[in-house]
């Protein structure tokens, strides 16, 4: 039997980038995520299995608060949700086709080459989504979570804009 540990005084970050492909429903406003590709550059994967779940998880999180996860609050500084009934978050129903990529790269500071994937993989995925919203649309909405409400709106105002041709 043997016991070993490893302790680094650097912490090196890990990097991802997330890709989103979205179906938006411009007379509802309705966004719903088809799919995420995550690609993670965690160093040397020790436990792909884990590292993978690590990502995935972390993505569905991400979606909820892209969509649906809000908190307000009164003029007092209350949250006005009670109770998960009226709090939305994303189920494994709303869960889009998930690609992880693990990029393999060698961290010096780490064991065997390792480092922490942590919570990397749930900062791209709402940015993500809300670009692809923008590139689907033409509109640029910066405020999540993006929903159904927020994208409607956000439609319409920029058709208000928009120049009618005049008849000829």
């Amino acid at each position: 039997m043997a016991t070993a540990s490893h302790m680094s005084y650097e912490s090196p970050p890990p990097f991802a980038a997330v890709f989103a492909e979205v179906d938006v429903d411009t007379e509802t406003g309705l966004v719903r995520v088809l799919r995420l590709v995550e690609a993670v550059d965690c160093g040397q994967v020790v436990n792909p299995q884990m590292a993978e779940g690590q990502v995935e998880g972390a993505a569905l999180q991400s979606l909820g608060y892209a969509l649906y996860e809000r908190m307000p609050f009164d003029a007092q500084g209350r949250m006005q949700f009670r109770s998960f009934r009226d709090y939305t978050i994303a189920t494994a129903t709303d869960a889009p086709a998930l690609t992880t990529i693990l990029v393999p790269t060698h961290e010096p500071t780490g064991p065997f080459g390792a480092k922490a994937i942590a919570e990397i993989p749930i900062n791209g995925p709402a940015p993500a989504i809300a670009n692809a919203v923008a590139h689907a649309t033409g509109v640029r909405i910066r405020e999540i979570p993006l929903t159904p409400e927020r994208v409607l709106a956000a439609l319409e105002e920029a058709r208000a804009r928009t120049p009618r041709p005049r008849p000829a």
